[in-house]
């Protein structure tokens, strides 16, 4: 069940009940950026190297991944961009990726809520 839909450059992009994207193949880094802002969340360097790694690894694996597999795998890359593991705690709460999946438009049902 579609709640809502958000107009990027006219283009009407549905979104769940849960403010996860319809369809993964829509995402671009505006519908990143909206979602983030509904979290309360102001998108930094950091957050978007998460993003992409995400991301990535789903579309490889079709499983998002673990935080510790995030920090693991990128975690040299991340002290670039300033990146602390206050900013990942943020942006995976409790371990989980519920946050993080949905900004990186993942379907929800990999993102336990």
């Amino acid at each position: 069940m579609t709640l809502h839909r958000v107009e990027i450059k006219g283009k009407s992009v549905e979104l769940n009940r849960y403010g996860y994207l319809e369809n993964y193949e829509l995402w671009n880094e505006e519908i990143a950026l909206i979602l983030a802002k509904d979290e309360g969340l102001k998108l930094n360097p950091c957050h978007w190297q998460a993003i992409y790694f995400i991301r990535d690894y789903f579309s490889k694996y079709e499983v998002p991944p673990s935080q510790k597999v995030l920090l693991r795998e990128i975690g040299h890359d991340l002290k670039s961009v300033k990146c602390t593991r206050k900013m990942l705690d943020d942006f995976f709460p409790a371990g989980r990726c519920d946050i993080a999946c949905k900004i990186a438009g993942l379907p929800d049902f990999f993102c336990p809520k």
